[in-house]
């Protein structure tokens, strides 16, 4: 039986994805209002996002048009996020 799956794959990435996101956290590089950060920070959002979709949700083989909608609604969030975020900075 092979462990080396899809799933498996995603699960690992998944991982590092959020110990990232947790490192930067605890380094004080969010708190200081780092906009690159902030933005990683959201860019590595997306990224799980769409492994989560693909992998767990089962997306990969789906129709076009479901995983355009599913990914399009993750994008228009993170967007909506991001423009919040740049708004309280000006």
């Amino acid at each position: 039986m092979s462990y080396y799956t899809a799933a498996n794959r995603a699960w690992i990435l998944l991982l590092l994805a959020t110990g990232l996101t947790w490192w930067l956290g605890e380094s004080g590089m969010a708190e200081s209002a780092s906009v690159p950060a902030a933005f990683l920070m959201l860019g590595l959002a997306l990224v799980k996002g769409v492994l989560v979709i693909y992998d767990f949700m089962e997306l990969r083989h789906a129709p076009r048009m479901w995983k355009l909608l599913i990914v399009g609604w993750l994008a228009f969030v993170l967007s909506m996020i991001a423009l919040a975020y740049w708004t309280g900075l000006r």
